[in-house]
């Protein structure tokens, strides 16, 4: 290994491993229970997506985290979400620059992707991903404790809601996450194709979809009871306030009645 190399390597290493004692890490602890008791809202980017709910979660003043390529949405609506989270570096690579220009409070990234990647990201909140074992199709972990790390979970709702939990919420509702897409594959490696549904919102969501992953609703399913157990565990609900969708672990409502309309 080059001597410059060798030198990068042992200092990535040294900052992953003590991260909540960084000026980074510390910063986080600034999240800690700043919404104790309160509820939020994870803006899935289904097709069941909606601009009029977005409106009404503005209108109502409700505390949403949005993901990934929310801001395809952004043009047909006042709404924007409080807190951005994204993870999947295939997904960077190709909106690298939209998510860099994204004018929104938090962008919640992790710290390893500029190094590993060269994803840069303005004004970036960076924390430390703690990652799965790759035989291990199940979430390693469930954490409540941000600046020591967050455990990946297949799906970036499973990193929000372990923020959540450090933030203090104590109800999380979903929406837009139909967990049903037109090509899909299970554990097996088999490729599921379903004509009859959309993947996204829009069309032009995942136009590079030949350079993503191809999602797994077998692996997030198992991300979410994991998800689930953990939140219950720390005495935050999880409700899915989604129109239709297949996601159901976690108890239904309906997004209407949340608000008095």
């Amino acid at each position: 290994m080059r001597p410059i190399a060798s030198i990068k390597s042992r200092y990535r290493y040294g900052t992953l491993k003590r991260f909540e004692k960084t000026l980074a890490g510390r910063r986080l602890s600034k999240f800690k229970d700043i919404h104790q008791g309160k509820r939020c809202f994870f803006i899935g980017n289904g097709p069941s997506l909606r601009v009029e709910d977005l409106n009404i979660l503005d209108e109502h003043k409700e505390i949403t985290f949005g993901f990934n390529r929310i801001y395809n949405i952004f043009d047909n609506t006042s709404w924007r979400p409080d807190y951005y989270v994204s993870q999947d570096y295939k997904m960077l690579l190709g909106c690298q620059k939209a998510v860099s220009d994204l004018s929104l409070p938090i962008k919640f990234i992790p710290v390893d992707l500029e190094w590993e990647y060269n994803i840069r990201i303005k004004n970036k909140t960076p924390f430390k991903m703690l990652w799965m074992p790759k035989d291990n199709l199940a979430p390693a972990g469930f954490s409540n404790d941000l600046p020591s790390g967050v455990y990946w979970g297949s799906t970036c709702m499973y990193t929000a809601a372990q923020i959540a939990v450090y933030m203090g919420f104590k109800e999380i509702y979903f929406i837009g996450v139909d967990h049903h897409f037109q090509i899909s594959q299970n554990n097996k490696g088999e490729i599921v194709v379903d004509n009859t549904v959309k993947d996204y919102f829009c069309d032009k969501y995942n136009e590079d979809k030949e350079n993503l992953y191809v999602p797994n609703t077998e692996t997030s399913t198992l991300a979410y009871i994991e998800m689930k157990n953990g939140c219950e565990k720390h005495g935050v609900k999880v409700y899915n306030a989604t129109r239709g969708g297949k996601l159901e672990v976690f108890e239904r409502v309906d997004f209407d009645k949340l608000f008095k309309i």
